[in-house]
Parts: C-alpha cells; sequence; structure tokens
C-alpha cells in the first residue's frame, strides 16, 4: 500500500486528538474528584450510582423521622414522669387525710393542695409538643381537657405514626384515655378516671367522709399502675427507635463507602495518569511538527 503525505497526516490529526481527549478525562477527573462524569464514562457505574443515593435519600428522611419520633417519646416519658409525681403526691395527700386525725383546718388545706393537683394534672392533659396537642390523638389541634369538665371528656384515639424504616411505622403517640382513663361506653367516667377520683377525692374532704377516701385509694393506685404501664410502653418504643437510629447511622456509613467506591476517583492513580498523558501528546505533537516540516521541504523541493 503506497503510504501517501495525506494518509500521514490524517493518522497524525488522529493520534493527536485520542491523546488529547485522554489528558482531558483525566483533567476533568482530577477537577472534579469523579471518574463518573458523564453517562458515557461508565453506564453501568453510573446505574450503581444512582441506586446508591436513592437510598441514602431515603435513609437521611427515615433518620429525621427517627430523630422527630424520638423527641415526641422522651417528650411524652418527661409528661408521664409530672403525671406519676403528681398522682403520688395526691396518694400521699390523701393516706394523710385518710387517718382520721386531722382537724378541719388540715383537711382544709389538703382540699386546696388537691385542687391544685387536679389543676396540674389538666395542664398536663393539655401537654403540647411542637404547637401540637400530644395526648388528643391525631385531632393535635384540638385541647383535650377542661379543667371544669375534664372527668367527662374522653380522648380521640387515632394514632400519630412514623415511618422510621421501608416499610415499618411506628405509633409515637399515647392517649389521654390511656393516661388519665377515659369513659365507659354509657358516657360516665371510668373508676380510675384519674380527673373523676381526684374531684371525689376532694368532695370526700370537704365531707370528710374518711371510709370513702380510704376506698379512693384503690382508684388511685389503679390509676398509678395504668400510667406506669404505658410509661414503660413509651421506654420500649424509645428503646426500638434508638436502636433503629443506630441502625440507620450504620446504612448512611455503608451507603456513603459504596458510593465513593463507585464514583471517586482515585486521585494519585489520575495524577499518575494525566503526567502521562500530557508526555505523550507533547511527544506525538514534537514527531508531528517534524514530520510535517519534512514534507513541507520535500514538496517545495
Amino acid at each position: 500500500m503506497r503510504v501517501t503525505s495525506g494518509m500521514m497526516n490524517t493518522q497524525l490529526l488522529t493520534n493527536l486528538n485520542n491523546n488529547l481527549e485522554r489528558m482531558t478525562k483525566y483533567q476533568e477527573q482530577l477537577s472534579s474528584t469523579k471518574k463518573l462524569n458523564k453517562p458515557s464514562d461508565d453506564p453501568v457505574g453510573v446505574t450503581y450510582a444512582l441506586r446508591y443515593r436513592s437510598d441514602l435519600s431515603a435513609n437521611e428522611q427515615f433518620t429525621e423521622n427517627v430523630s422527630s419520633a424520638l423527641s415526641w417519646l422522651e417528650f411524652s416519658d418527661s409528661i408521664l414522669d409530672q403525671t406519676n409525681d403528681v398522682l403520688d403526691r395526691a396518694r400521699e395527700l390523701t393516706v394523710q387525710a385518710a387517718n382520721g386525725t386531722n382537724d378541719d383546718s388540715a383537711l382544709d388545706s389538703i382540699k386546696e393542695e388537691m385542687e391544685e393537683l387536679y389543676g396540674q394534672l389538666v395542664t398536663i392533659g393539655n401537654s403540647e409538643f411542637n404547637g401540637k396537642y400530644v395526648f388528643n390523638g391525631q385531632q393535635t389541634n384540638i385541647k383535650p381537657y377542661t379543667e371544669g369538665n375534664a372527668k367527662n371528656e374522653s380522648t380521640d384515639a387515632g394514632q400519630i405514626q412514623y415511618a422510621i424504616g421501608e416499610g415499618t411505622k411506628m405509633a409515637v403517640n399515647v392517649t389521654g384515655d390511656q393516661v388519665f382513663g377515659g369513659l365507659n361506653l354509657d358516657g360516665t367516667p371510668q373508676a380510675d378516671n384519674t380527673f373523676k377520683v381526684i374531684d371525689d377525692i376532694m368532695t370526700q374532704l370537704e365531707n370528710g367522709d374518711f371510709d370513702a377516701l380510704s376506698n379512693s385509694l384503690g382508684a388511685l393506685d389503679s390509676r398509678i399502675d395504668k400510667v406506669l404501664s404505658v410509661r414503660a410502653e413509651v421506654g420500649a418504643r424509645t428503646n426500638r427507635v434508638e436502636l433503629t437510629k443506630s441502625r440507620l447511622e450504620d446504612n448512611d456509613i455503608n451507603l456513603q463507602t459504596v458510593l465513593s467506591k463507585t464514583e471517586d476517583a482515585d486521585l494519585a492513580f489520575v495524577m499518575t495518569k494525566l503526567t502521562e498523558s500530557e508526555y505523550v501528546y507533547q511527544a506525538a505533537l514534537s514527531v508531528g511538527a517534524n514530520m510535517i516540516s519534512v514534507s513541507l521541504v520535500d514538496f517545495l523541493r
């Protein structure tokens, strides 16, 4: 085959262009620190990178949900602790009043403190977290209790659920009926309804009915046990959410690692290849210049 000057020039330009493209590719990887800058760099790798990024985004949302769920549960535990303290104090006062050794003045003092405890329980029952009433189920915009009629009021039974994983939801709220007691089917307060029990105790104090005060202790103890049971349930949910949070943090690290392996450039390798490409390109230019120069001289001759 006869080799012409035109063929040599075309081949030279092709090789120079290939060298330039290779050098540009490494310069792009070095400046972006990524080995995948466009789909054509590695179609399969880009597919994996997109999937990892999608998983990371979902993991981040679940982490935010878990953080919100944990905050709600910790707040619930705090106000359940306050509820328990108030009930314990109410029991202490009831025991003190029921022994029959207190004069009217002492009973009046106990009744006054019992009224304050009743008001505090209503305040706790209307507790808000981030502007939402925590004990009124899904009706978080409605105050569940009024001080004058709390014993005859029932809360919404709806659940506040958070998605804490793929296909996994958890209820974070407890209702006022669970904590303070609700109503019977006929609409009357349950026997251990907190507000009814405290209200009854105040009436018994006013009447000096010591037998009734002793009987009220049973209802009070029943409600204290139920509050402790609800608090244990909140504690169990908190433990599960904390375990989920730990798992999501591990998932985040794993996904970040595989994503980095998939799309991040090996900078040492890229710098070496870029230097090599620059040398090759410069050498090709030098050889090409000599070859074109000789051809031009020969042509002029």
